[in-house]
């Protein structure tokens, strides 16, 4: 087992892909690439830079990813509010979704100051 699979981050932040992944489909096909797929990589991008960061062997490297996953979560909340206020998102789920992703991002900045 690698160690990133033992991370509760890790574990949140696929889930929460696959909760965006399944979402972004309801999108407009004119709005598929600009934020169907910019929220999808975003996303994906947040388990894939913890993995990443877990395989560094200086805490400074991995700092490095932790980091740039952090950011992919300020990138999915801002696409959810955008999807939101477009009307491809209702409160309640925008609401459920900015929690895992604050969770998530409060998560990265323990991971950080280790």
């Amino acid at each position: 087992m690698f160690k990133f699979e033992k991370l509760d981050v890790w574990k949140k932040a696929v889930d929460l892909h696959g909760t965006v992944s399944l979402l972004s489909r309801s999108i407009e096909q004119k709005d598929q690439f600009s934020i169907g797929e910019q929220i999808r990589r975003a996303s994906l991008s947040i388990s894939t830079n913890i993995a990443e960061g877990t395989g560094r062997e200086s805490v400074r490297e991995a700092r490095y990813f932790f980091n740039i996953a952090k950011g992919s979560v300020y990138e999915v909340v801002s696409l959810l509010y955008v999807m939101r206020k477009s009307g491809y998102v209702a409160d309640e789920i925008y609401s459920a979704l900015y929690e895992q992703c604050d969770e998530i991002a409060r998560m990265l900045s323990g991971m950080m100051k280790r």
